[in-house]
């Protein structure tokens, strides 16, 4: 088995708070060093790096001389401001002794959510890419709020991924991959060095959160992958403490675990819509609306509609769920919720007299639709 780091041209690598901070106490400016020296060496190359580095708050609560971290919002959020100007200023530091320019992007969801924002942040990749300038991405930590977190590193690499469109994910961990069961419980685990993503077995198999300085256990990273795979990018999920370990994954050595992506890329837009995290609302569908979507490929009709939960406006992304409550799609609705209710289960001929009006003859029109199961 060849990596398939090595035929990447464009590489997100997101590497974890334990590796970059020695476990919380501070940043490990030796650890930043081997990665700045590592990505430096892929750029001659001719790849493209990202870097989706974790630390930031681990390195002010450093700074801050606190003895564990935080639960407050506030006090989390100030010692990501304190930490995040450590972060940045020893990566730039760092790769200037390679000649390399290095720029901070912090994201939350709202900027990814936000079609305009989405595609002025790719752009703004982009064109630091062409100029050879490695972006160290962190989730802006100082601003975020539950209703605009991303959650993790892990689901951040997956979706700069997507949208940047990346060939190969590489996460970055303080173990030497994905085992069958947790190894430090079951000492007869085996690596899985070879998979799908997406594989629900993967997902049965993986273990809990296991760092005490991170968010990011197994399954999230497992999850990334199974996100990242909706663009066409490979993961791989790895080691950080091998030595060169980048180098020799872009040189075809396997290492850790591979997780290829075997389905064919979505389309931007559509690959858009399925990154949306968090949802206002949702539309449950009969029988016959689910098979009309996944089979026959049609758009979304009222008439098909049993229910709608939560609360949106009209334009906004929602969630499609079937009766048992499984999210088979997600797309655009031209109807607000409280409109959505009025319509449901009825025919596109009874819109307007029902409404007044009549924007759309669709739910859900098929172009604004994507389907995940």
């Amino acid at each position: 088995m060849q990596s398939v780091v090595k035929h990447a041209r464009r590489i997100v690598v997101k590497v974890g708070s334990s590796l970059v901070t020695a476990e919380g106490r501070g940043l490990d400016h030796a650890a930043l060093s081997r990665w700045a020296e590592q990505i430096a060496a892929l750029t001659a190359q001719g790849k493209e790096v990202v870097l989706v580095s974790s630390g930031a708050i681990a390195e002010g609560i450093a700074r801050l001389g606190w003895k564990r971290r935080p639960k407050a919002v506030n006090e989390l959020q100030a010692a990501a401001a304190v930490g995040q100007m450590g972060l940045v200023q020893a990566y730039e530091s760092i790769f200037r002794t390679h000649d390399l320019h290095a720029a901070q992007v912090l994201l939350t969801h709202e900027d990814l959510a936000d079609r305009t924002r989405y595609l002025n942040a790719r752009s703004t990749l982009r064109t630091l890419l062409e100029l050879r300038v490695v972006p160290i991405i962190n989730e802006n930590d100082t601003v975020a709020t539950d209703e605009i977190r991303l959650g993790d590193n892990d689901t951040l690499g997956a979706l700069v991924t997507n949208l940047i469109e990346a060939d190969c994910l590489v996460i970055l961990t303080d173990q030497p991959g994905l085992y069958t069961a947790d190894p430090r419980k079951h000492p007869d685990a085996t690596l899985v060095m070879d998979a799908h993503a997406g594989d629900p077995d993967l997902e049965r198999m993986a273990g809990g959160a296991g760092s005490s300085v991170g968010t990011g256990g197994m399954l999230t990273k497992i999850l990334a992958a199974k996100r990242a795979a909706r663009s066409g990018a490979h993961t791989v999920i790895c080691s950080g403490r091998e030595e060169g370990v980048l180098l020799r994954l872009a040189a075809g050595e396997a290492i850790g675990s591979q997780l290829v992506a075997r389905q064919a890329p979505l389309a931007a837009r559509r690959q858009w819509l399925a990154d949306h995290l968090q949802l206002r609302g949702g539309v449950v569908l009969d029988d016959g609306a689910v098979r009309a979507l996944r089979e026959d490929g049609k758009s979304l009709l009222p008439v098909g509609v049993k229910g709608i939960t939560g609360e949106f406006e009209r334009g906004e992304v929602v969630a499609i769920v079937d009766t048992d409550g499984h999210e088979i799609a997600r797309g655009l609705t031209n109807y607000s919720a409280s409109e959505a209710r009025r319509i449901a289960g009825k025919l596109s001929s009874a819109i307007e007299a029902e409404l007044g009006y009549m924007d759309e003859p669709e739910m859900i029109h098929r172009d604004n639709l994507v389907l995940l199961a």
